[in-house]
């Protein structure tokens, strides 16, 4: 098993779904092999118009050949693994390059970044997770979850996870993907009724909106908007 990214465009050739599937040619085959039940992070291109850039992630639950298409495979998708970023992660930011290991000996960018597959490291996987799942900056917060004496308030510090269990029961418990799932679908729908479109804020400047699952949690309901 290995970490990954996967890159994905929504104008690909390839039949993506990456809540679903992950289509590639033979020349990938054994790399996402390698990302076999492991974690990857799906990541669209700089030159992408828009780029959401690291923006989800998702478990390699297994590697067939694309029924429909020779030397072609399918990367299938574990149900529920998925989930969008809260905040999707840039390429680079004000410290660098995020994915060190797409840098050569010398610090720069290397042709590892072209890589449509690759194998990312623990440390720069929990790098992009914490980034992207990064809650410092709450929708809309609740009334009574304000501290009203600034000087204990203390600042979100980032993710660190020591063993690889601990980064696994993060990304999968449920109380974690709701919350994320809930910021990511209010904000795709500007915290609006689907239905009326009203936009209802309470005393405290929540929106009084409900995020739900077109198709339930309990009957495999990705979290995907």
């Amino acid at each position: 098993m290995g970490l990954g990214v996967f890159i994905h465009r929504p104008d690909s050739v390839y039949d993506d779904s990456p809540a679903e599937r992950y289509q590639f040619p033979q020349q990938y085959l054994t790399r996402v092999q390698a990302c076999l039940g492991d974690w990857i992070v799906y990541y669209e291109p700089r030159k992408i118009t828009g780029t959401r850039g690291y923006f989800a992630i998702a478990r390699v639950q297994d590697v067939i050949p694309d029924p429909s298409a020779a030397g072609i495979f399918i990367a299938v998708i574990e149900p529920g693994s998925y989930l969008d970023f809260a905040r999707p992660v840039p390429f680079a930011d004000e410290n660098g390059v995020l994915e060190r290991g797409v840098l050569n000996e010398q610090g720069r960018i290397s042709g590892r970044a072209q890589s449509a597959v690759r194998p990312i490291s623990p440390a720069d996987f929990d790098r992009i997770l914490s980034l992207g799942l990064n809650e410092r900056h709450a929708v809309l917060p609740r009334e009574d979850e304000r501290i009203a004496d600034p000087g204990f308030v203390e600042q979100q510090a980032p993710f660190a996870f020591e063993q690889v269990r601990e980064r696994v029961a993060f990304i999968t418990s449920r109380i974690i993907r709701d919350r994320v799932f809930r910021r990511v679908v209010l904000g795709a729908y500007d915290e609006r009724c689907a239905l009326t479109g009203l936009k209802l804020l309470n005393g405290g400047g929540r929106a009084e909106v409900a995020a739900a699952h077109i198709r339930p949690v309990e009957a495999s309901g990705p979290d995907i908007v």
